[in-house]
C-alpha cells in the first residue's frame, strides 16, 4: 500500500472507532504503527548536581556567625539544585522507533529523525551512534544513561534493514 493511502484507512479507522466508543461498542482494530520506546536513566547529571549543591553548602558555611548573606536566598538556591537533580532523575532519557521515524528528547526539546536524515547507524559495545546527515549526532549510552544496548542495537539494525541505512557493528578493541 501507499503511504498515502495508509495515512487514509488509518484516519477512517480512528473516526469509526471513535464514532463506535460513542456507541459503547468495541474498536475494529488497533490503529497505528508498531512503536518500540527503549527508556534509560539518567543518573551522571544529578549526581553531579547533588555535588555542586553540598560544595555550596561547605564553601558557604551558612551556620557560622560570620556569614553575611540573605540565608533565605542561599538555601532556596540550594534547594533549586536539589529539585533541578531530581528533575534530571525522574525524566527519564528515551528513544522512540515507529515505522519510519527515530525519535528523542534533547536539552532543546523533541527531535525526530526520518530515514532519509540519517547516515549511518554504529553499534559499539556500550554504545549507538546515530550519524545524522545535518547536525550532530546521536549517542545513546550504556554507561551514561543506562539504555538497553543490545534491545536497541538488533531493532535498529531490523529499522536500518528497511529503509536501506548504513549499518555498522564494531567489535571491542
Amino acid at each position: 500500500m501507499s503511504r498515502s493511502w495508509e495515512r487514509m484507512v488509518e484516519r477512517n479507522t480512528k473516526q469509526l472507532n471513535k464514532r463506535r466508543k460513542k456507541e459503547g461498542k468495541q474498536a475494529l482494530s488497533v490503529s497505528g504503527a508498531r512503536v518500540e520506546v527503549f527508556k534509560g536513566r539518567s543518573y551522571i547529571v544529578p549526581i553531579l548536581l547533588l555535588l555542586v549543591a553540598a560544595l555550596f553548602v561547605v564553601i558557604s558555611g551558612p551556620w557560622s556567625n560570620t556569614y553575611e548573606y540573605s540565608e533565605t536566598l542561599f538555601w532556596v538556591t540550594v534547594g533549586c539544585y536539589l529539585l533541578l537533580a531530581l528533575v534530571y532523575f525522574l525524566r527519564r532519557p528515551y528513544l522512540s522507533i515507529s515505522r519510519d521515524t527515530l525519535e528523542t528528547r534533547r536539552f532543546t526539546g523533541y527531535k525526530r529523525l526520518k530515514p532519509l536524515e540519517i547516515r549511518k547507524i554504529v553499534q559499539q559495545p556500550g554504545y549507538i551512534v546515530i550519524e545524522t546527515v545535518k547536525g550532530g549526532n546521536w549517542v545513546f549510552s550504556k554507561w551514561m544513561n543506562r539504555f538497553p544496548i543490545e534491545a536497541m542495537g538488533e531493532r535498529l539494525q531490523e529499522y536500518a534493514k528497511t529503509h536501506r541505512i548504513e549499518w555498522e557493528h564494531r567489535t571491542g578493541k
